[in-house]
Protein backbone atom coordinates (compact mmCIF):
# COMPACT_ATOMS: atom_id res chain seq x y z
CA UNK A 1 0.00 0.00 0.00
CA UNK A 2 1.22 3.71 -0.78
CA UNK A 3 0.73 6.08 1.36
CA UNK A 4 0.07 9.88 0.67
CA UNK A 5 3.78 11.55 0.48
CA UNK A 6 5.84 8.30 -0.84
CA UNK A 7 8.19 8.61 -2.71
CA UNK A 8 7.11 6.52 -5.68
CA UNK A 9 7.28 6.15 -10.10
CA UNK A 10 4.56 6.28 -12.13
CA UNK A 11 4.15 4.96 -15.82
CA UNK A 12 2.10 7.06 -18.22
CA UNK A 13 1.12 6.65 -21.94
CA UNK A 14 1.69 9.90 -23.32
CA UNK A 15 0.74 9.11 -27.41
CA UNK A 16 -0.80 5.65 -28.74
CA UNK A 17 0.78 4.20 -31.53
CA UNK A 18 -2.23 6.05 -33.94
CA UNK A 19 -1.86 9.49 -32.12
CA UNK A 20 1.99 9.73 -33.22
CA UNK A 21 3.58 12.37 -35.63
CA UNK A 22 3.67 10.58 -39.54
CA UNK A 23 7.19 11.82 -40.24
CA UNK A 24 8.85 9.57 -37.23
CA UNK A 25 10.29 6.37 -38.68
CA UNK A 26 8.19 3.43 -39.08
CA UNK A 27 9.60 1.68 -35.91
CA UNK A 28 8.97 4.41 -33.52
CA UNK A 29 5.17 4.81 -34.99
CA UNK A 30 4.48 1.63 -34.07
CA UNK A 31 4.99 1.98 -30.77
CA UNK A 32 3.52 4.63 -28.11
CA UNK A 33 5.51 7.31 -26.45
CA UNK A 34 6.01 6.27 -22.64
CA UNK A 35 6.64 8.40 -19.43
CA UNK A 36 8.29 7.17 -16.53
CA UNK A 37 8.34 10.12 -13.29
CA UNK A 38 9.16 9.89 -9.97
CA UNK A 39 7.58 12.20 -7.43
CA UNK A 40 5.50 12.37 -4.58
CA UNK A 41 2.15 10.68 -4.13
CA UNK A 42 -0.73 12.81 -3.67
CA UNK A 43 -3.03 9.83 -2.57
CA UNK A 44 -3.11 6.81 -1.45
CA UNK A 45 -3.07 3.65 -4.25
CA UNK A 46 -1.51 0.30 -4.51
CA UNK A 47 0.65 -0.74 -7.30
CA UNK A 48 -1.35 -0.83 -10.79
CA UNK A 49 -3.81 2.23 -9.82
CA UNK A 50 -3.97 5.48 -11.37
CA UNK A 51 -2.39 8.16 -8.93
CA UNK A 52 -1.37 11.25 -8.86
CA UNK A 53 2.08 12.55 -8.23
CA UNK A 54 4.09 15.85 -7.28
CA UNK A 55 7.28 15.76 -8.67
CA UNK A 56 10.33 17.42 -6.77
CA UNK A 57 9.89 20.37 -9.52
CA UNK A 58 6.33 21.00 -8.72
CA UNK A 59 4.84 19.43 -11.58
CA UNK A 60 1.67 17.00 -10.81
CA UNK A 61 1.23 13.84 -12.96
CA UNK A 62 -1.44 11.26 -13.13
CA UNK A 63 -0.07 7.98 -14.19
CA UNK A 64 -0.16 3.75 -12.77
CA UNK A 65 2.01 3.38 -9.52
CA UNK A 66 4.66 1.25 -10.56
CA UNK A 67 6.94 1.18 -7.50
CA UNK A 68 7.60 2.41 -3.92
CA UNK A 69 10.68 4.01 -3.10
CA UNK A 70 12.30 3.21 -6.63
CA UNK A 71 16.09 3.20 -7.45
CA UNK A 72 17.78 5.16 -8.86
CA UNK A 73 19.62 2.81 -11.60
CA UNK A 74 21.42 4.55 -14.58
CA UNK A 75 25.08 4.92 -16.21
CA UNK A 76 27.18 6.08 -18.63
CA UNK A 77 27.47 2.71 -20.92
CA UNK A 78 30.50 0.89 -21.51
CA UNK A 79 34.02 1.98 -21.28
CA UNK A 80 35.05 3.04 -24.69
CA UNK A 81 38.49 3.47 -24.87
CA UNK A 82 38.80 5.90 -27.63
CA UNK A 83 36.97 8.48 -25.34
CA UNK A 84 39.89 7.97 -23.15
CA UNK A 85 42.39 8.51 -25.50
CA UNK A 86 40.27 11.65 -27.08
CA UNK A 87 40.08 12.77 -23.20
CA UNK A 88 43.68 12.92 -23.22
CA UNK A 89 44.44 14.57 -26.61
CA UNK A 90 42.06 17.19 -25.41
CA UNK A 91 44.11 18.05 -22.78
CA UNK A 92 47.31 18.26 -23.92
CA UNK A 93 45.63 20.83 -26.61
CA UNK A 94 44.20 22.82 -23.84
CA UNK A 95 46.58 22.72 -21.18
CA UNK A 96 49.81 21.34 -22.49
CA UNK A 97 49.99 18.43 -21.09
CA UNK A 98 47.47 18.62 -18.48
CA UNK A 99 50.28 18.64 -15.51
CA UNK A 100 50.80 21.85 -12.93
CA UNK A 101 53.69 23.45 -13.78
Amino acid sequence: MVRKGDWVQIHQIVLKPEERAAHLPEDTKKVPLELWVKGFALEDGKIGDEIEIETVTGRKVKGELLKVNPRYIHDFGDYVPELTKIDMQLKEIAFGGGKDE
